[in-house]
C-alpha cells in the first residue's frame, strides 16, 4: 500500500506530536501537587494509574503511527 505524500507527513507529524505531549503529560502528573494524583501519604490513586495507562496506550500509538508515517516518507523518498 502506498501513502502520499502528505498522508505521510501528517502521520509522522502526529507521531511526533504525540511524544512531546504525553512525555509533558506525564511529567505534569507526577509533580501533581493538587492531590489528585497522590494522596495525603504520597501514595498514587486511581486517577493517576488511570492517566498513567492512558499516557501510555496514546504514547504507544502516536509511536506506531509516527513509525508508519516515517518509513512512508523514506519510502517516497527514493521512489522520486
Amino acid at each position: 500500500m502506498k501513502l502520499s505524500r502528505p498522508v505521510s507527513w501528517f502521520l509522522l507529524a502526529f507521531g511526533v506530536w504525540s511524544w512531546v505531549i504525553w512525555i509533558t503529560f506525564v511529567k505534569n502528573l507526577w509533580k501533581d501537587g493538587s492531590g489528585l494524583a497522590f494522596d495525603d501519604a504520597g501514595d498514587p490513586t486511581g486517577y493517576f494509574w488511570v492517566h498513567l495507562t492512558l499516557a501510555v496506550v496514546s504514547f504507544a500509538l502516536g509511536t506506531v503511527v509516527g513509525g508508519i508515517g516515517l518509513r512512508s516518507v523514506r519510502a517516497l523518498r527514493h521512489t522520486s
